[in-house]
C-alpha cells in the first residue's frame, strides 16, 4: 500500500443549477452518470479535439469537486470561466487535505481522493513513480499536451461514446468511427539499468523514428517507460 498526498492538487468547487448542464457540453465525461464512490477521470478539449486538461470529477451533494495537477488549476478554471457566459454556474478554489491509496497499478485511475491528511507517510517518489507508470497515468505537460487527443492516451477507457454533444466531441468521434488513430501512448519496459532520458527516441525495423519516451523510472534491473509509439509500429516488438 502506497500513501500519494494530493492536498497540493487544484480543487475547484463547482455549483449553480446549471453545472451538469455546462459541464457535460464542455467535457469528456458523462457528467450525469458520475459515480459516487471514486472519481471518473476526463478532459478539456479544443474544438479541433486536442488536450487542453486533464482532470478528476466527482459529485459532492450540490457541488462537482474537480481536482488536477496543480498546474493545471488555473488553466482549467480559467477555460471553465471563459465558457461560463449565460449559465447559472459558480466556480470556488478550494485548499483542503487529501490523499490516495495506491496497492496496485489500477489503483491510480480508481483510487479515490480520501479527506484529511495522511495517516501515515506518503511514498518515497520512486515508488509512486514505478506505481504511475505501471498504470499508465498521465502527467500533464509530460506525457499528454496540446498536441494529443484524448484517444491517443489512457483517456482512451472513459471516453463515452453515447453522451451527447460537448466541445471537441466530432474529432473524437470520428476516429473511433474509423477505428484508427496515428499514434497511441503504451507502456515499454527497457531492458539494462542504464537511465533512459524522456525525449529519447525508439526505434524499430519498420521505421527509425517509432516513438518517443516520455517518461521514464527504473525498477531493479530495467527501466519502465511510457512512449508515444506510432501506429505502424505499435503491434510489434521494439528494438
Amino acid at each position: 500500500m502506497t500513501l500519494v498526498d494530493t492536498s497540493g492538487w487544484g480543487l475547484l468547487a463547482i455549483s449553480g443549477g446549471d453545472r451538469v448542464r455546462f459541464l457535460q457540453g464542455l467535457t469528456t465525461i458523462n457528467v450525469p452518470t458520475l459515480p459516487s464512490d471514486r472519481p471518473t477521470w476526463g478532459a478539456l478539449l479544443l474544438p479541433k479535439g486536442r488536450v487542453l486538461s486533464v482532470f478528476a470529477l466527482e459529485p459532492h451533494g450540490e457541488e462537482l469537486w474537480l481536482r488536477c495537477e496543480p498546474e493545471l488549476i488555473d488553466k482549467t478554471t480559467q477555460i471553465l470561466e471563459r465558457y461560463a457566459v449565460m449559465d447559472d454556474v459558480t466556480f470556488e478554489r478550494r485548499h483542503l487535505p487529501s490523499y490516495r491509496v495506491w496497492s496496485s497499478p489500477a489503483d491510480v485511475w480508481r483510487a479515490p481522493f480520501v479527506a484529511g491528511e495522511p495517516p501515515q507517510a506518503p511514498g518515497s517518489a520512486q515508488a509512486l513513480e514505478v506505481l504511475r507508470i505501471r498504470g499508465g497515468f498521465l502527467r500533464y505537460g509530460v506525457d499528454v499536451d496540446e498536441d494529443c487527443f484524448p484517444f491517443e492516451t489512457p483517456l482512451a477507457a472513459f471516453l463515452d461514446y453515447e453522451k451527447g454533444c460537448y466541445v471537441g466531441q466530432e474529432p473524437v468521434f470520428r476516429v473511433h468511427a474509423q477505428g484508427n488513430s496515428a499514434r497511441a501512448l503504451r507502456g515499454l519496459l527497457i531492458e539494462g539499468p542504464e537511465p533512459v532520458a524522456p525525449g529519447a527516441i525508439i526505434s524499430h525495423p519498420a521505421k527509425d523514428r517509432a516513438g518517443t519516451i516520455t517518461s521514464a523510472v527504473a525498477e531493479g534491473d530495467h527501466q519502465l517507460s511510457l512512449i508515444h509509439i506510432s501506429e505502424p509500429t505499435r503491434r510489434t516488438p521494439i528494438s
